[in-house]
């Protein structure tokens, strides 16, 4: 028995003529906002409300990066900067002075990675941190 594979199941079905429902809700709900915005203001002070929603819609509609909507990486920007973020210090070696004296004098400093007492916390520790970053 043979059986039919759904083909192009990424690309989404065109509704309202060239456009999708999700890039028509976003046309729809940005000229909608800029509407109440006209009418509530005048059109002086309303316009410095309106132009970033008129260019917001636009992007959602119509600008795509990598092939992916915008509203993908509008959500990761949001998400990226609302979550708590892990700052790690690295110590920085001195770099040495250009002097012949001072090159003279200089000692290498091997990093030797050290190892604690609870491998099993180490590890734990590792996993929380990656965890956290998902």
């Amino acid at each position: 028995m043979q059986f039919k594979v759904p083909q192009f199941i990424d690309i989404e079905d065109k509704l309202f003529g060239p456009f999708t429902f999700r890039q028509f809700a976003y046309l729809a709900g940005g000229g909608g906002m800029i509407f109440v915005i006209y009418k509530i203001m005048s059109l002086w002070i309303g316009i410095f409300l309106i132009i970033p929603i008129a260019g917001l819609t636009a992007a959602l509609v119509f600008y795509r990066i990598n092939n992916q909507p915008f509203i993908y990486y509008l959500q990761a920007g949001i998400n990226y900067f609302l979550s708590g973020k892990l700052y790690i210090w690295k110590q920085r070696l001195e770099k040495p002075n250009s002097k012949k004296e001072d090159a003279d004098n200089i000692k290498q400093v091997s990093v030797v990675p050290q190892m604690s007492s609870s491998r099993l916390k180490d590890i734990s520790w590792g996993l929380d941190m990656r965890e956290e970053g998902k």
